[in-house]
């Protein structure tokens, strides 16, 4: 039986209303996997919502769950000169705030960032929410290696393009980190920012503060499937080489935006390869 990964707006309000009463976040996820919702993407929706909720109220243009949109970080207009390159803009959207770019990597940068990282390759995992470790869990069938910052000339050239794209200092950036997905490979809905409600976010934020954004880049065009989606906004972007899907989920006052929810959609055929930065509030590495 096909599971749920997407929210109605009756969902939505259910969500909302039981928050609102005091129900517990586990009870909550019990009852939509008991519905026949993911139980990844139960709980990434529940904790987006709570997150919402517990922000401060805003004091324009508020979203029903209280998130106030700002001037984005990313460069307007319809091509944005990151240091060394042209990028183009192909889709913006506003709320949530995510762009398409065609041009940010040239096909040979992908090519050496393919080569670079097929040697190293490990079993991808993520940040645990109850203990902040980093674990390999079954929904996230990749694998992948980072690169330090300015860990040689031509990665610090792709810092500082990335840098300049994302609108904030090469310091606020974790490393580059290169995924690979074989057939079958996917990543189920997620956030990129760490719940504030969850035990293990506290450790990873000690260390440059939330992310606040993030630029996926496509390193190859995959046969079929692969897509980012974003199951709250019905929105799919297709990988192409050499072009990059940004979105950011953090504002000036600490709010987290539950509309990024975002997933890697199964490759159905053939292989993905992509990178990813993260950006920080602060300097990455530092309290």
């Amino acid at each position: 039986m096909q599971t749920i990964t997407q929210l109605t707006p009756e969902w939505r309000t259910w969500i909302r209303d039981n928050l609102a009463r005091g129900c517990a976040v586990q009870s909550l996820v019990d009852d939509m996997v008991r519905n026949r919702f993911d139980p990844a993407f139960a709980s990434a929706a529940v904790q987006g919502m709570l997150a919402g909720l517990a922000a401060p109220a805003a004091a324009s243009a508020p979203r029903t769950d209280g998130y106030a949109y700002e001037t984005p970080r990313l460069p307007a207009g319809n091509r944005i000169r990151a240091a060394d390159r042209e990028v183009k803009v192909a889709l913006r959207v506003e709320r949530p705030v995510i762009a398409v770019l065609d041009d940010v990597l040239g096909a040979e940068e992908c090519d050496e960032l393919v080569r670079r990282a097929a040697a190293k390759l490990r079993r991808s995992t993520i940040v645990d929410p109850a203990t902040g470790r980093h674990e390999a869990i079954a929904d996230r069938s990749s694998e992948g290696t980072f690169f330090e910052i300015n860990a040689d000339d031509f990665i610090a050239r792709l810092d500082r393009r990335v840098s300049a794209l994302m609108g904030l200092p090469v310091e606020h950036g974790e490393g580059l980190q290169v995924l690979h997905y074989g057939p079958g490979g996917e990543y189920k809905p997620h956030f990129d920012f760490f719940p504030p409600n969850d035990p293990g976010s506290a450790s990873q934020m000690t260390v440059g503060g939330q992310r606040v954004s993030t630029l996926v880049m496509y390193l190859n065009a995959v046969d079929e499937g692969g897509a980012t989606i974003f199951p709250e906004l019905g929105l799919s972007v297709l990988p192409k080489k050499g072009s990059a899907v940004y979105f950011e989920y953090a504002n000036g006052r600490g709010q987290l935006d539950a509309l990024t929810l975002h997933g890697g959609a199964p490759v159905l055929r053939g292989e993905k390869w992509i990178v990813t930065k993260w950006m920080r509030q602060r300097r990455y590495g530092t309290a």
